[in-house]
């Protein structure tokens, strides 16, 4: 394998707590419905959008609302980071404009989402990229390089001291020492949990059996609870290593990936390129991009273990100032400014050019059925 630098994440403040509003003061003049999507100032709106969802993008969402403030002054954004499901249940039952989501809808879903829209269905739109980092904590050990199949023989606790011959062989030029290996996972349901043991069983099947969920599922080792907890606990623990999102590893130590024949470490581009270059789920809408994401991907430059989160919502809305209001909101999301906003609060990967101009169509698309 060739050897690729390893990236050190910078520690971010995620804290927020309940229900993020951020509204603004300013000019409202309504918008012609079809017309909203800009981002822009050009067209003051006003009024209130309720979203709810996926508790991953709170801190991202504390950025795309303070942001969105300055260009809309007059509008207020509502988002309760209830969880997942509890986001794409309130919004397919009609209780919210838009739903944050970890998981893209389902079959049943899909059929719910018809009768929330009508035939014209949802968008579903990868706006939050957030790259999983393998976050460890080894004294004298500043670069680590580890293949898909000792990973996931780590995780499962068949490799116990870091000297092991496996680990060694991935790192001929390093010096191992004999400490053991303490695993650390969340023992909180997880989207991070559900997306990391995800992509080890897809690239180690023989070795992770698991079903893949979000509860963790190898007995044994240290739990410990959210992102902050995990992190916490390698911090204090010689030998510990756990995964965690990539803006919160601060100085421990970030493992590169074996992808291919290349080791690939966690960043905002590596983590888009897998992005982009996954396959579109088949029988979805024509503004529906959710992604079977190419876990087992061998392309260089391509960091498969990310956590993907949409933003979901009606191509139509019956009530044209609603459609205004996401149709303009979700285009300031996807703009530059709105990204950059996002990985300043949250230290997520900006979505590329192209997933910016797929999602734009969608956004364009956003109208009212009266």
């Amino acid at each position: 394998m060739k050897l690729s630098s390893r990236t050190r994440a910078t520690t971010l403040a995620v804290a927020l707590a309940g229900t993020l509003a951020l509204s603004a003061c300013g000019a409202s003049n309504e918008a012609d419905p079809g017309t909203a999507g800009s981002g822009s100032a050009e067209t003051q709106l006003s009024g209130t959008l309720v979203g709810a969802g996926a508790s991953s993008q709170q801190a991202a969402m504390q950025g795309w609302t303070a942001g969105y403030s300055s260009v809309q002054p007059g509008v207020t954004v509502n988002y309760d980071p209830v969880g997942s499901g509890g986001g794409r249940e309130q919004f397919l039952a009609g209780g919210t404009d838009f739903a944050g989501s970890d998981a893209a809808l389902d079959a049943d879903e899909l059929a719910q989402a018809e009768q929330r829209c009508g035939a014209s269905g949802v968008f579903e739109l990868p706006n939050y990229i957030s790259p999983i980092a393998v976050v460890y904590n080894l004294a004298g050990v500043d670069e680590l390089n580890l293949s898909p199949d000792v990973l996931a023989r780590i995780f499962a606790q068949q490799i116990t001291t870091w000297n092991d011959p496996a680990i060694a062989a991935d790192n001929p030029d390093v010096t191992l020492p004999d400490t053991p290996i303490t695993v650390v996972n969340r023992s909180d349901e997880s989207g991070t949990t559900e997306n990391f043991v995800e992509y080890l069983a897809a690239v180690a099947p023989e070795t992770w059996t698991y079903e893949v969920s979000g509860d963790w599922p190898v007995p044994g080792g240290e739990a410990a609870q959210g992102t902050s907890g995990v992190v916490s606990a390698v911090e204090a623990g010689a030998g510990a290593i756990t995964y965690a999102d990539l803006s919160q590893a601060g100085d421990l130590g970030v493992a590169s990936i074996g992808v291919g024949d290349d080791l690939v470490a966690p960043s905002a581009e590596t983590a888009s390129a897998v992005v982009e270059n996954s396959e579109p789920l088949e029988g979805r809408g024509e503004y529906d991009f959710a992604i079977e994401l190419a876990r087992d991907t061998t392309e260089s430059g391509n960091y498969p273990i990310v956590l993907v989160s949409y933003h979901v919502g009606c191509v139509e809305y019956e009530d044209p100032e609603t459609a205004d209001l996401v149709a303009d909101f979700m285009g300031y999301v996807i703009s530059e400014e709105g990204q950059q906003a996002a990985a300043d609060s949250a230290g997520s990967s900006p979505i590329s050019d192209a997933l910016r101009e797929q999602a734009q169509g969608a956004v364009d698309a956003i109208t009212a059925t009266s």
